[in-house]
C-alpha cells in the first residue's frame, strides 16, 4: 500500500488545529498536502478546482458548520472529521465518513484512521456494490440493495421499508441517498425515495411500488420518465 497517494485538504476555523493537522499529513508517506482552510466556504470554492481524496474536516465553524458543508458537496471525497466533543459521533457516521478524530490528535490514532481512508482507496467503496451499511438501534446492519423497496424521511429519521422488515435509521434525507446509486433509485418527493427496480406504474402525482401508493412531486416526473427509461433492469 506504500504506492497508493491520497491528496488531503484540511479544514478548521483554527489556524493553530490546521497546522498541526497538515504535519501529520506531510509526515505520512501515503498523503500529500494539498491546502488547508479557515471555513467551508473557502474550501468548497477551491476544491471545485481541484481533485480531492480525503478531507479533514472540523465540525464546529462558523457559517456552515461541519455536516451542513458534507451536505453540499456533489462528488463527495472521503471525510474524516475533527472535533473536540465526542457526542458527535453517532451523528458523524450517519454521514458515513471514513473516521472520526478527537481532538486532539495522537499519532497513533492519525495512522489508524489513514488507513481505513487507504483501505477504501484500494477496494472499491461498499456503496458502490449491492449494499451498504446503515446505523440502526446502534448497530451495524448490512442492507442490501435489491430489498429496499422504498425509503421514507420522518423527522430527523428515515425509515427504510424492505421486504421483510422496517428499519428506522437517524439519517436525513439527503445523506442517505448518497449511499445510494443513481442508476437504482430516485428521490420523487422531499420524504420519499424510490427503488426503481421495484416501480410497477406512476401517473402525474403518485408512484406505485409494490402495490403502495407513494406522492410523486410535480417537478420529478420527467426525471421518474428519464431514470425508468435508462434503468439497467428496464
Amino acid at each position: 500500500m506504500n504506492s497508493v497517494k491520497l491528496t488531503c485538504v484540511v479544514i478548521d476555523d483554527s489556524k493553530t488545529q490546521r497546522t498541526a493537522v497538515a504535519q501529520l499529513i506531510k509526515n505520512h508517506i501515503n498523503l500529500r498536502f494539498l491546502a488547508d482552510y479557515k471555513n467551508a466556504i473557502e474550501a468548497q470554492k477551491h476544491m471545485e478546482k481541484n481533485e480531492v481524496d480525503l478531507v479533514f474536516l472540523d465540525i464546529e465553524m462558523p457559517l456552515v458548520n461541519g455536516f451542513q458543508f458534507i451536505e453540499s458537496l456533489e462528488n463527495r471525497p472521503q471525510i474524516i472529521l475533527i472535533t473536540g466533543k465526542a457526542e458527535y459521533a453517532m451523528q458523524a457516521f450517519d454521514y458515513d465518513v471514513t473516521d472520526y478524530l478527537l481532538k486532539p490528535i495522537s499519532q497513533g490514532r492519525f495512522n489508524i484512521a489513514i488507513k481505513k481512508a487507504i483501505q477504501n482507496k484500494v477496494v472499491p467503496m461498499e456503496k458502490e456494490e449491492d449494499f451498504i451499511f446503515v446505523n440502526s438501534k446502534l448497530k451495524k446492519v448490512k442492507l442490501l440493495l435489491s430489498d429496499i423497496k422504498w425509503v421514507e424521511g420522518l423527522g430527523d429519521y428515515i425509515k427504510v421499508v424492505t421486504d421483510d422488515e422496517n428499519i428506522l435509521i437517524l439519517s436525513t434525507m439527503k445523506a442517505f441517498i448518497d449511499k445510494l446509486p443513481e442508476d437504482q433509485f430516485l428521490r420523487v418527493h422531499k420524504s420519499y425515495i424510490i427503488n426503481l427496480n421495484k416501480v410497477e406504474k406512476f401517473n402525474g402525482s403518485q408512484v406505485e411500488v409494490c402495490g403502495h401508493s407513494i406522492p410523486l412531486s410535480r417537478h420529478k416526473k420527467l426525471a421518474l420518465e428519464e431514470a425508468l427509461m435508462n434503468s439497467t433492469v428496464q
